[in-house]
């Protein structure tokens, strides 16, 4: 797998060793690196916002209050109406603050009121714009006191808010312990060169609103040599890993896979699982079915081999598993005691690495004792809730993370817990966030198209982590594709498979 075109996700104590590193050996002047990152957040603004838009400042004592002090220097020689509101209690204040502070109290175009007390809060319009500078990653605590009582002010005032690298309140990491209501809630977090690791978690989205990565000149160098166990997967970094077809190729060349899936009533699943495996370049699929669907199947996905179960309703038993290259097993399957039992014959049969979805991961959360049957290398795609079957109730990002890398590696599985940012464990700890899909995606049927497209894969020869990260992230650019004609209320798991083509194409490039 080549790796050297992920994006890296570094903690915040990392990326403090980052910038200390490129201050030194640049060599720039740590206010000058400020000045730099500053000037970023000016240009997105700027580019953003007209300058008759009144900006109000927060800026706190240390070196994002420096950002935000830096930012309103700029903003206001460009001619937009600003106002700086110093959040300062104690005497302590960084030394790039400082300098900021003068160069824009020598300006003398910014008022700069100095925030005390509450008495000293400014009114807040709703259509004023909110820069955000008050604290930034380095945090270590929930913010109490005068710092609280200025962010529930700030929450309050339905004005549009962008945080500076991270919102005032919201840790990089962990915030299990953290107080909500003492979190600015941005609608945009403007970044510097790395997105934080919270950033990534459902439960921060109300903080961080739409964040984007403002690239700062961070040393490139050190930044290879810095280790890390998460990534952001690229467009890059598929494109490098696509196997290329060769000419004198056939269909037996990319694979034969078993589809298991699908029980009375319930038959689409195996549709959309099926259709997906087809798009995404499988050579054979065979569809295990139960009786009743034999003239569905044969209908509607005519590319389709088919494989009856002895049950007219249900899955209860698998098929000789001698002439397939891979299986996937799970969309709609039911949970009944015969297709718990034909799950567990599957595992006992079955030596190579199976795609495991839906029932049959809540099959397994009934039955926890036969995680350690499934074959290694594995690939589980549960939502969350369906993890939680199988491993215990979670109470937020942060935690949820760390059990799913957990489990890969006690279990030897990659797993793929989606999402908004669909993140993929891998059994050596490693993890990778997705970049691709919208919310139009939340549709009935398109868990079962990822499942097909990863089994493709899977069968084609790529080793498993980079059928699962490669797959999820198709997935997610044929959904965003169908977006743009669709749009997200529209969307449907047919429409993800009609757009599997130009994907796959767009990755090629």
């Amino acid at each position: 797998m080549n790796s050297k075109s992920l994006k890296k996700i570094f903690r915040s104590e990392q990326i403090k060793e980052i910038d200390a590193f490129t201050i030194k050996n640049e060599p720039i002047s740590s206010v000058d690196l400020m000045e730099r990152a500053a000037m970023t957040i000016f240009n997105w603004i700027r580019g953003h916002y007209n300058s008759s838009r009144p900006v109000k400042v927060f800026a706190g004592t240390g070196n994002n209050g420096g950002d935000g002090l830096a930012v309103a220097r700029m903003l206001a020689e460009e001619g937009f109406q600003v106002e700086v509101f110093f959040i300062r209690f104690i005497n302590k204040i960084s030394e790039d603050c400082r300098v900021n502070y003068e160069r824009l109290k020598n300006q003398q175009i910014v008022n700069i009121k100095k925030v005390k007390s509450r008495n000293n809060f400014p009114v807040i319009d709703e259509n004023d714009l909110v820069l955000d500078g008050i604290f930034g990653s380095g945090l270590t605590r929930p913010l109490s006191g005068l710092f609280a009582d200025i962010v529930q002010h700030i929450n309050s005032s339905n004005a549009e808010i962008i945080a500076i690298d991270i919102p005032s309140g919201l840790f990089g990491e962990d915030n299990s312990d953290n107080q909500a209501k003492n979190i600015v809630k941005a609608r945009y977090t403007l970044t510097f060169q790395f997105p934080k690791l919270s950033f990534f978690f459902p439960d921060n989205e109300e903080y961080v609103g739409c964040w984007y990565v403002l690239p700062i000149g961070l040393h490139s160098g050190f930044i290879s040599e810095v280790e890390t166990s998460y990534f952001q997967v690229t467009s890059e970094f598929v494109s490098k890993n696509k196997i290329k077809r060769k000419k004198f190729s056939h269909k037996g060349t990319y694979g034969h896979v078993l589809l298991i899936a699908g029980c009375y009533g319930k038959m689409g699943a195996a549709i959309l699982a099926s259709r997906a495996c087809l798009r995404s370049g499988t050579g054979l699929i065979t569809t295990h079915i139960p009786r009743m669907g034999n003239n569905i199947i044969q209908t509607a996905v005519p590319e389709a081999m088919i494989s009856l179960d002895q049950s007219d309703i249900l899955f209860s038993q698998p098929p000789d598993l001698s002439e397939f290259s891979n299986v996937g097993i799970g969309p709609a399957l039911g949970c009944r005691n015969n297709s718990q039992n034909g799950l567990f014959e599957l595992m006992k049969k079955c030596n190579q690495p199976m795609v495991i979805d839906a029932d049959a991961i809540n099959i397994l959360g009934q039955n926890k004792e036969w995680i350690n049957k499934i074959p290694e290398n594995s690939i589980l795609t549960p939502h969350p809730k369906e993890f939680e079957r199988l491993t215990e109730q979670l109470t937020n990002g942060f935690e949820r993370l760390n059990k799913q890398i957990e489990f890969a590696v006690k279990y030897k599985l990659i797993v793929v817990l989606k999402g908004a940012y669909t993140s993929i464990a891998c059994p050596d700890g490693t993890c990778y966030f997705n970049s691709t899909g919208n919310p139009g995606m939340a549709t009935a049927g398109s868990g079962d198209v990822l499942t097909g497209i990863i089994l493709s894969l899977l069968g084609q020869g790529y080793q498993p982590p980079l059928a699962a990260i490669m797959g999820v992230y198709v997935h997610g650019l044929a959904g965003d594709l169908a977006k743009e004609k669709m749009g997200e209320e529209a969307l449907t798991a047919t429409d993800i498979i009609d757009n599997l083509g130009n994907a796959f194409m767009i990755t090629g490039k």
